[in-house]
């Protein structure tokens, strides 16, 4: 079998064998085959696409590609949710205590911020000591203790992802339904949950900008893990500006912790509720999401959800006092209010250039090697659809010096427009793709 082999077939609209597709992502992923022919390949699949049959062969190959948890032993059912990424989005930070402590354990394994969107590894290394570089054997061992664990990608979990997304990066071959379902799903089939809850972002602050688009995402990636044998449901979700008030690590941090104590923003309660609810559906722990939006409204208001985030920190190294504290964690030095230029409606908000005024301050990265800034970002005032008063604080940046946070602040006054006429607010849920 030759890799050029495989490239012209592809190229030439034909469907690739389970083995085909095997040998030319295992041999990639040894260096066997080189970037240049693995990015012919790429873009052969970008033009021509892929059957069904295909993307779950390839999802596979990509999962077998490294080291591929069995949670079996720790529990029947371990939940896992996906973001496709957006702003202000600490959902992980709420939901994953709250079905931990509704008794469904919670196994995830998460990534770092890149571009305008955050990561959830980088927002909980806001607090000083937390680890997010727990081995395989160490998220286990944890899993099976305290029945929650969030830590960073595994090295040798789905490599050939890692090494494909980096070349799909810099090819022009990103926006591929069948590789974005198969790096979406080959690294949640080696993460080992059985029970994965799917939040496709769509709008100004996400990849996907239709609902069309989302959708089909979506249920490719469902369609997808039910061959695959797991327990799979999505949410198309708004991500036409930021969920919540804040964007910015340690910022976010704070915010996670007011919802975990019956406070905080009602559309971050309600996402997270919902969320949540739709996890332990999946998980079998409640009959409908009706009656998961219940449990999880329970788990807050007993504390037992904020126990479990407390004692998540606390196994993973993290300092408990700047969770029991949150003005302990990092603050920028600089807190300046912009000002709402005009009266009006906010009719419209530019998610993305929000988080590139963060990127701006320091707070997210261009590249994966970039150092960040955890105390710095923004606090938005005003939701889509409210009645915005001149002079009165449109945002709030967060800054460490006044050069970054003026430009910052040209960002995000193009961000954001306002007129004369009310619109109606934006909803937080879009389309339910069940299992």
């Amino acid at each position: 079998m030759r890799a050029i082999d495989i490239i012209e077939k592809k190229r030439d609209g034909l469907e690739l064998t389970a083995e085909e597709i095997d040998f030319f992502i295992q041999g990639y992923t040894r260096g066997d085959i080189p970037d240049y022919q693995a990015a012919a390949w790429l873009m052969a699949v970008y033009l021509r696409g892929m059957s069904e049959r295909e993307t779950r062969d390839l999802t596979l190959a990509m999962a077998r590609s490294g080291e591929m948890l069995d949670l079996s032993d720790v529990a029947p059912v371990v939940a896992d949710k996906h973001s496709s990424g957006g702003i202000g989005d600490k959902v992980t930070l709420v939901v994953a205590p709250i079905v931990a402590a509704c008794g469904v354990p919670v196994g995830k394994m998460t990534g770092r911020g890149l571009g305008f969107t955050g990561g959830t590894v980088d927002k909980l290394e806001s607090i000083p000591g937390f680890r997010t570089d727990l081995s395989p054997q160490e998220f286990k061992a944890q899993l099976a203790r305290i029945g929650i664990v969030i830590t960073g990608q595994s090295e040798n979990l789905a490599p050939a992802d890692r090494k494909l997304y980096a070349l799909r990066d810099v090819t022009g071959t990103v926006s591929s339904l069948p590789l974005i379902v198969s790096s979406i799903m080959s690294k949640k089939l080696a993460g080992g949950a059985t029970a994965i809850l799917l939040d496709v972002k769509v709008g100004s602050g996400a990849f996907m900008k239709t609902v069309d688009e989302a959708s089909r995402l979506a249920e490719a990636m469902v369609r997808l893990g039910r061959e695959l044998g797991r327990r799979v449901g999505a949410l198309v979700s708004d991500m036409n500006q930021p969920l919540g008030w804040t964007v910015g690590n340690a910022l976010e941090v704070q915010e996670a912790i007011n919802v975990l104590h019956e406070d905080g923003p009602p559309d971050l309660r309600e996402h997270c509720l919902v969320v949540a609810a739709e996890m332990l559906a999946l998980a079998g722990r409640v009959a409908d999401s009706t009656e998961g939006v219940e449990l999880a409204a329970q788990a807050i208001a007993d504390g037992s959800a904020w126990r479990k985030f407390r004692a998540l920190i606390a196994a993973q190294g993290g300092d408990v006092r700047f969770v029991d504290e949150p003005d302990r964690l990092p603050r920028a030095p600089i807190v300046e209010p912009i000002p709402a230029p005009t009266d009006g409606y906010l009719q419209k908000v530019d998610a993305a250039e929000v988080g590139m005024a963060v990127v701006d301050l320091g707070g997210g990265r261009e590249k994966k090697e970039d150092p960040i800034d955890h105390s710095v970002g923004v606090i938005v005032h005003y939701k889509v659809g409210d009645r915005v008063q001149k002079g009165t604080p449109l945002c709030t940046i967060h800054a460490s010096d006044w050069v970054r946070l003026e430009r910052a602040k040209v960002r995000l006054l193009q961000a954001h427009t306002i007129g004369p006429e009310p619109v109606p607010p934006l909803p937080l849920f879009y389309k339910k793709i069940a299992q």
